[in-house]
């Protein structure tokens, strides 16, 4: 197994870099004055209305940590601003873990359960932490990996639970893949960092549920099960557009896992789980097929049902990212021209469509006919994966992000 050369054709190195700049100087009002990252308007303010995420303010410490590492002015403070949000205010000092948000005055908002999902992104904060050299970095990703590993990582089934109680007295009966996909990604990262072939371990049994569900449904991902893993494809079949728990396939999270499975496979090398490439190859195909200009104007839809028929056709900032990042990927790992052809072609889209160069950032929602609206997201509350879309492309599958980052900055080639 070798990575092939990088993608071309595309946008080059400088353009790339010019535009992760950018997408970071939109965020640089990020910081909350009560602590942790707020979620950000149209023009990049603060909104103070809304609460405080910790899934958010995760992400902020990753990507400002991302641009400390690239030497952007500013981000270092940033990044330190939101990781002592996330050692405060979002933390449970009563019961350990993170709650989902918190109002102005750190009560928390929409009760006290905890979600792996957003304890996957603390520690993704924390390893992307350790890696820039924050301060309360170490700390963060230590308390981070030990909740994690005490409450989400379920040892005997190989898998994550989804979400508990406030006091963990007891697990939610849902399951879900998004958080499981976001777990791949943190525990790479923190494998990476703290050197412990664990985390690195569980990250490859989660990926062959992905590549068990690729088989299983034709390439179209279930997202939703029952505590015992049971596929429920039916779910919030009446609230189609749910932002976390959408009804039927998720384009972009199947174009997301196609990405993620080629880490794994390059992560561990001989000892990486069987099929990672051919998943990889399933999922990118049938998520384009499914999802790409398929109503008549470019631009990914949002949801299928699992005959492939379009359901929610807003266009999501964040599933064009993805692919981007997907094809570059497929083609690093392949050599093959079809993929680089695709990853031109969406950053044409981007260029056209999704990026905002009057307000900056990118446009996070789009309607059928590409035009910006609000439906599922309001406001541009985040940056994570319009700034891996500019970083991915430039660097080997593995390690992990800002590992990887951290040796190509000290390299001439980056430069």
């Amino acid at each position: 197994m070798s990575e092939q050369t990088t993608v071309r054709p595309g946008p080059d190195d400088a353009w790339l870099d010019g535009e992760c700049r950018r997408l970071l100087g939109f965020g640089l009002r990020v910081g909350h004055p009560a602590g942790g990252a707020a979620w950000l308007d149209e023009d990049g303010n603060p909104d103070l209305d809304r609460p405080v995420h910790t899934w958010i303010t995760s992400r902020t410490v990753h990507v400002f940590g991302l641009g400390a590492l690239l030497g952007v002015e500013g981000c270092a403070t940033i990044a330190a601003a939101a990781i002592a949000g996330l050692r405060t205010r979002l933390r449970d000092e009563a019961h350990g873990g993170w709650f989902g948000a918190v109002d102005a005055g750190g009560a928390p908002v929409g009760g006290t359960g905890k979600s792996c999902y957003d304890h996957a992104f603390v520690m993704l904060a924390g390893s992307t932490a350790v890696v820039a050299g924050l301060p309360g970095g170490d700390e963060l990703l230590a308390d981070a990996t030990a909740v994690f590993e005490e409450h989400f990582w379920d040892e005997a089934a190989g898998r994550v639970v989804d979400e508990w109680d406030g006091a963990w007295t007891a697990p939610v009966p849902y399951r879900g893949l998004n958080a499981a996909m976001h777990s791949v990604e943190a525990m790479l990262a923190v494998g990476d960092v703290t050197g412990v072939p664990a985390w690195h371990q569980r990250a490859a049994r989660l990926a062959e549920l992905a590549v068990e569900l690729a088989a299983a449904y034709d390439g179209r991902l279930p997202e939703h099960f029952g505590p015992d893993w049971s596929v429920d494809l039916e779910l919030n079949r009446d609230r189609p557009d749910d932002p976390f728990k959408p009804f039927g396939a998720t384009v972009g999270h199947a174009l997301e896992w196609a990405r993620l499975l080629l880490h794994v496979e390059a992560t561990l090398g001989d000892e990486a789980p069987a099929g990672l490439l051919d998943t990889s190859r399933r999922l990118f195909d049938r998520a384009v097929a499914d999802g790409w200009h398929v109503d008549g104007a470019p631009g990914f839809v949002y949801t299928t049902d699992w005959s492939g028929t379009p359901v929610v056709r807003d266009r999501m900032h964040w599933v064009v990212a993805e692919a981007i990042a997907a094809a570059a990927a497929l083609h690093r790992r392949t050599g093959e021209p079809a993929y680089a052809q695709r990853y031109a072609e969406w950053w044409d889209y981007v260029v056209a469509h999704v990026r905002d160069v009057e307000r900056g950032s990118w446009h996070h929602e789009l309607d059928p006919a590409n035009r910006p609206q609000a439906s599922v997201w309001s406001g541009k509350p985040d940056l994570y994966h319009s700034v891996q879309a500019t970083l991915l492309p430039r660097l080997p599958l593995a390690p992990s992000l800002a590992a990887g980052l951290v040796r190509a900055v000290a390299s001439y080639e980056w430069r």
